[in-house]
């Protein structure tokens, strides 16, 4: 296989679904399993300790672990076991997450989110791939030491505008995107990433794109569908200015999602047309590729096995 691939998020349902999820993604030949940690839901870290026992090649990743409610040296304890567990095969993702989820919810302040995100990732990295951290910073103070260092283990972050593409850049071993147009990530994410890879001397991470795809035959249905599983973006203030600098002015009114920001984002159609958009979306850029699976129409079990399998054949291809 070469450097690009195809994962799924395999969020839902409890502990045991996810995992037979893994599982179930595993025997078809995918090649990477993610989770992400919203509120008060399951722990993805805890999940792969888990999932790191009971599967053998497919990569796990977190796409993402929020930084405010849990320590850098705390994940970088979980990481440890995951990372023993599942040699060669675990990837943490984190990021700032959002200023009214992670208030609401933990109480934090939120505040300068890049710098948070920077000392973040400045720090699990040092510990995990140095073996030791002594960091005093606007947000974090760190100072620890480890047996040994956890090798083969990347530290990447979330990115959705421009200044948080430049930060992974300038520090993180890639930059996971949610819900970026292809264009946006070509004429935005990229050079960004490489203006903040060329500051700091060193190359240009992985960018990974995070997009939510369908392989359904009715159109329709794929934008309903779409439009309730994702209703919330448009309205969440970060993606509002990601979605008007990618070229859609009228969200910072509307809030919604229309048809032709949809079809930006939601990579749908028939087999054929799908795999075309993941051959599209590699050649715009993107180095890997996580999936989530919109359901659409009646059966939302055989949607999801429709498009699970298209994945697991496109896998092969790329």
């Amino acid at each position: 296989m070469s450097d690009k691939r195809i994962g799924v998020a395999a969020m839902g349902g409890d502990a045991s679904a996810v995992l037979a999820r893994i599982q179930e993604l595993e025997r078809l030949g995918m090649p990477a399993a993610w989770l992400t940690t919203g509120g008060a839901g399951l722990d993805a870290l805890t999940l792969f300790a888990a999932a790191a026992v009971r599967t053998e090649r497919i990569l796990l990743g977190t796409c993402i672990t929020p930084t405010w409610p849990r320590h850098p040296i705390v994940a970088a304890q979980q990481v440890q076991v995951v990372g023993k567990l599942a040699p060669g095969r675990f990837r943490l993702g984190v990021g700032p997450s959002h200023k009214a989820g992670m208030e609401r919810t933990f109480g934090v302040n939120f505040q300068a989110p890049l710098t948070n995100l920077r000392e973040y990732v400045h720090i699990v990295k040092t510990l995990l791939q140095q073996g030791a951290v002594d960091f005093d910073g606007r947000h974090y103070h760190a100072h620890a030491r480890i047996p040994e260092p956890i090798s083969g283990v990347p530290v990447m972050a979330s990115a959705l505008r421009r200044g948080s593409f430049l930060a992974c850049g300038a520090e993180a071993d890639g930059a996971i995107s949610w819900v970026c147009p292809g264009t946006y990530l070509r004429d935005v994410a990229l050079p960004a990433m490489r203006q903040g890879a060329q500051q700091s001397g060193r190359p240009v991470p992985p960018l990974i794109a995070h997009a939510p795809v369908c392989v359904h035959d009715n159109a329709s249905e794929v934008r309903a569908a779409a439009k309730e599983q994702l209703a919330n973006y448009p309205a969440n203030p970060f993606y509002t200015q990601m979605l008007v600098d990618a070229g859609f002015p009228e969200v910072a009114k509307t809030k919604a999602w229309n048809d032709a920001m949809l079809e930006a984002v939601v990579l749908s159609g028939k087999e054929e047309q799908v795999t075309r958009r993941l051959k599209q979306l590699f050649d715009l850029g993107a180095s890997e590729i996580i999936v989530s699976v919109v359901t659409a129409g009646a059966n939302p079990a055989a949607s999801w096995q429709r498009t699970v399998r298209l994945l697991a054949e496109a896998a092969k291809g790329v």
